[in-house]
């Protein structure tokens, strides 16, 4: 298969896995997740994020080699901006967490249901951005290291869809509990993923046509994936902190993406 099809079908991977995952509402009779299954979800998910925050894009980053500049010092500078970007949308856009807490610019035109959409669209964003720019980067080295590199972006493309669709199935169950019905439920879980594949596409093209970012873009990605994961997954995947679901469900996660990124890519 030519290495470009591979960068599609891993792109359209992560969506189809966040529509796997709100068909749950289909099948599941409780209209919400249990804390326990919530916090094994949250902390799977944060898991994939920081490792593939590390070892598919910090370590490349700091690989690259730039004459203007250390490795190291961009990777600082891009990590902040990327925490800095995602926390603007919080700000901006009108949305709730998990802990019913809302955030964003106060509204009153904007419904419970679509702040509850809102939250999981906002944090979707760095997860597409971090696959294409990993394809992106793969295809543009591709003269170097032909097949390798595709190969491990694609492994990050599956770590991130198989937590895609615990995702999927929390936003479809959660709208669910909200009282729409099933199909406007798993609509709602459905498109919130949406968002992926189109950031996913940006990052693609900006690694591919500007190869004097990619370690800036590499970094950009971790930084908003690493504040998406410190700032909501991991306080409500602790809970009130007697349980350790959350934290065995993140080393398993953390674990398994390591292995497909280093070992298999």
């Amino acid at each position: 298969m030519p290495d470009g099809w591979i960068a599609a079908l891993g792109i359209a991977l992560i969506f189809v896995a966040t529509t796997l995952g709100a068909m749950a509402v289909f099948f599941f009779r409780k209209r919400n997740i249990s804390p326990k299954l919530n916090q094994i979800f949250l902390g799977f998910a944060a898991g994939i994020m920081l490792s593939a925050s590390i070892f598919s894009l910090i370590v490349p980053a700091m690989e690259e080699k730039t004459a203007y500049m250390p490795s190291y010092a961009i990777c600082a500078i891009a990590i902040a901006l990327g925490a800095l970007f995602l926390w603007g949308l919080d700000k901006l856009i009108p949305h709730i967490h998990g802990d019913n807490t809302e955030e964003g610019v106060p509204t009153a035109k904007v419904s419970r249901t679509t702040k509850m959409f809102l939250a999981v669209t906002i944090h979707n964003v760095p997860e597409g951005l971090t696959v294409g720019i990993t394809f992106g980067v793969a295809l543009a080295s591709w003269n170097t290291n032909p097949h390798a590199s595709v190969l491990s972006a694609l492994m990050l493309s599956v770590g991130m869809a198989l937590q895609n669709v615990p995702e999927g199935a929390a936003v479809s169950l959660g709208m669910r509990a909200e009282g729409e019905t099933p199909t406007r439920s798993f609509l709602f879980g459905m498109f919130s993923g949406i968002v992926e594949p189109i950031a996913a596409v940006l990052g693609l093209f900006l690694a591919m046509q500007i190869q004097v970012i990619m370690p800036w873009a590499l970094a950009f990605a971790a930084g908003c994936m690493i504040y998406v994961i410190a700032e909501e997954m991991i306080p409500e995947m602790n809970g009130d902190g007697s349980h350790h679901h959350g934290v065995f469900a993140f080393l398993v996660g953390f674990i398994l993406m390591m292995v497909l990124d280093v070992a298999l890519g």
